[in-house]
């Protein structure tokens, strides 16, 4: 387990490093030339007769009569401004908001925003993550009944390859969830953990207190199929630790958690609510374990991998969503949350393509563009570093985007003018930079019209502050 230890670390937070842009791909432009001034000016004509000439000419002054402006990027504030987001909502069950960067302010802040409109507005009740399951359950119990220190909560559960999250822009997320439960103690918003790359100590805590309960023949038999399963340690000492094993003692312990789930599927006990909760964390740890029973050494094992792990984070979503009944704004990277992959090399199947499966236009996809600015990446040294990239080079989506006539905007991608309708449906490279920096692939080239169903473009992102 040597040669793609590595790149296994850096994708179980997202697509980490195969999916991060060629720096050649977006280095610093000069100042556009005169002929894309024209263009830029072109957003704004003087009167109708130039107006129509230029929307049928131009992408951006296309997009830009459809385009609706944001006020700002910070989350407190009138939130008027987010009203034809709303509609473009509609009766949407899910809403994937993506991100180009793992780690930069606005991004993190901008889905602060929306969900709070989504909250107030449109009865969303549930924020999910790229995070375990288990992670999410710890978080929940925090939100919903003040269980626990938030700081010590999240320096715990985001470390090593979730160490993006701890930043001071999700605890302010997490703060103002806190104190919306606070004063809505019967309706609250809950977090979701979707993701598979850890299983944490009290979801095997949570399957024997329900089999001791409603199952107890089965009580010796899970405890020994869990057998050195259950962590004692930090997630990535564990992570570390579990990788370490020979591939054929991870397939064994992923066939035996398997017979776990097989043995609660067999006769549901007692109380349907708490047997569907435990069947699901038993499913939890059996993700992770699957996960890890992939042949990270065999590069043609990595696309089924990454498949797995993206089914597995829809599923786990369109679960609590069917489960519990909240409507759910989804936190990942761009390229989890698209309908299309933007690596179909490595990644053949995304998130947001098994959530449309699965929820048809009951899910929404938002991905979030940015022309310049700047992030923390995992460096080539494997340390966290500051990066920054200069404006978008022409020909790329964010070069067009960031001549449409708003700062920041978002528009909807299935309502626009001729134009825009070609633009969107032909390739362009955009931004999409993951958990490393330098990236390992090219930079993708993507339809918009076919990867989103809305953008949101900010001219300018700074790096999120990390707490640790």
């Amino acid at each position: 387990m040597n040669t793609h230890k590595a790149l296994l670390a850096a994708l179980l937070v997202p697509l980490g490093a195969t999916l991060a842009v060629a720096p050649a791909a977006f280095a610093a432009t000069p100042p556009a030339p005169a002929a894309a001034s024209a263009s830029a000016d072109a957003a704004a004509p003087a009167g109708p007769e130039e107006a129509a000439v230029a929307a049928f000419l131009s992408p951006e002054a296309a997009l830009g009569r459809v385009a609706h402006p944001l006020r700002t990027t910070e989350p407190r504030g009138s939130l008027a401004d987010l009203r034809p987001f709303g509609r473009m909502v509609d009766d949407a069950r899910v809403v994937g908001l993506g991100e180009a960067t793992h780690s930069s302010h606005e991004f993190f802040t901008v889905k602060h925003r929306v969900f709070r409109y989504l909250v107030e507005e449109k009865g969303f009740r549930a924020f999910a993550l790229e995070a375990p399951w288990s992670t999410g359950l710890r978080l929940d119990a925090y939100l919903t009944r003040g269980e626990g220190d938030l700081k010590q909560i999240m320096d715990e559960e985001f470390q090593g390859t979730y160490r993006f999250w701890n930043t001071a822009e999700y605890r302010d997320l997490l703060q103002w969830m806190r104190a919306y439960n606070v004063k809505h103690p019967k309706d609250p918003v809950r977090f979701v953990g979707d993701d598979n790359g850890f299983a944490g100590a009290e979801l095997y805590d949570k399957v024997r207190a329900y089999a001791a309960e409603a199952r107890p023949e089965l009580t010796s038999r899970l405890t020994e199929l869990y057998r050195g399963l259950r962590p004692t340690t930090d997630a990535d000492t564990y992570f570390n630790e579990y990788l370490a094993k020979p591939l054929a003692e991870r397939k064994q312990l992923a066939e035996r958690t398997g017979r776990a789930v097989d043995l609660l599927k067999q006769r549901p006990g007692k109380g349907a609510d708490a047997y569907a909760w435990a069947l699901q964390h038993a499913t939890a740890i059996h993700q992770m374990t699957t996960l890890y029973a992939f042949d990270w050494d065999n590069p043609q094992a990595i696309p089924d991998a990454m498949r797995y792990r993206d089914r597995v984070m829809a599923e786990n979503v369109t679960w609590w969503q069917r489960q519990t009944g909240d409507k759910i704004v989804l936190g990942a990277h761009n390229s989890h949350v698209a309908l299309k992959t933007y690596a179909p090399s490595s990644h053949p199947q995304v998130q947001g393509d098994f959530l449309r499966e699965q929820l048809g236009r009951g899910y929404l996809s938002v991905g979030l563009t940015f022309d310049r600015g700047s992030f923390n990446a995992l460096g080539q040294d494997g340390g966290v570093h500051r990066f920054a990239v200069g404006p978008a080079a022409p020909g790329t989506a964010e070069h067009t985007l960031d001549r449409v006539r708003y700062r920041d905007f978002l528009v909807d991608l299935r309502d626009t003018p001729a134009a825009a309708r070609a633009w969107l449906a032909a390739p362009h490279t955009v931004k999409n930079i993951g958990a490393t920096y330098p990236g390992i692939a090219d930079a993708p080239q993507i339809r918009l019209a076919e990867s989103h169903d809305v953008v949101i473009h900010l001219q300018r992102v700074e790096a999120a502050r990390m707490l640790k």
